[in-house]
């Protein structure tokens, strides 16, 4: 199994510069993963210095509040997509998921994945500011709008990915929707975790210490 190939090698700060976004990218063509994840700014300067290489560009929508209008995130992702992104990474409007107004959180993601014209989206639950049972219905409202993932957060919300959440967002979606856990995962032990819960996908700042630790485990 590739592992690598489980992984967005993610760079988000916004403090970022192209020196950092750099050495992502040498690492993430390096280590063959499976994307980028940055941010809209630097998705054609990525896009071209991954041409003819097996790693996509992903990038972020909405991010990382979710409370942009739905036209908005719309432009987003055509204009990331004309950029070179392979894959988008949407929040959702996490205030109305709150007051249940539940068309709108499924029209804003039919929004961004009819945008997204084939193309992977991912829907961001961030899940530390939802109850369970929120959890749940985002990732209905997910699966009913045709996304391709539901993923657990942004990093950027005072919680990350945990097992628990993974494992409830997969038992929601089965096998009709891919789950990506994001925010904290930060070594194979981590990675381990939110595999055997039903990720299938990893947004990590930490990929090479996990491939690393990968390497030196005689499993791999």
């Amino acid at each position: 199994m590739n592992y690598a190939k489980y992984i967005d090698h993610t760079l988000l700060k916004p403090e970022s510069t192209r020196d950092q976004v750099d050495k992502i990218l040498d690492e993430a063509i390096e280590y063959h993963f499976k994307s980028v994840c940055i941010n809209p700014t630097h998705v054609k300067y990525a896009a071209d210095k991954l041409q003819d290489t097996d790693v996509l560009v992903c990038t972020v929508i909405g991010f990382p509040l979710g409370a942009t209008n739905t036209e908005v995130k719309v432009f987003e992702v055509e204009d990331a997509i004309k950029n070179g992104a392979s894959e988008v990474d949407m929040v959702i409007n996490i205030g109305a998921l709150k007051d249940e107004r539940y068309d709108e959180v499924q029209k804003d993601i039919e929004g961004v994945v009819a945008a997204a014209n084939g193309k992977t989206v991912k829907v961001i639950i961030e899940t530390c500011l939802l109850t369970d049972d929120e959890k749940v219905k985002a990732c209905e409202l997910s699966k009913a709008a045709g996304a391709d993932f539901v993923k657990t957060s942004t990093g950027f919300a005072g919680g990350g990915a945990t097992p628990e959440d993974v494992k409830l967002m997969k038992d929601t979606v089965g096998d009709a929707l891919e789950v990506k856990a994001s925010g904290g995962v930060r070594n194979l032990e981590d990675f381990n975790k939110m595999l055997e819960a039903g990720a299938t996908r990893i947004g990590a700042s930490a990929g090479v210490q996990i491939i690393q630790g990968l390497e030196s485990n005689s499993d791999y």
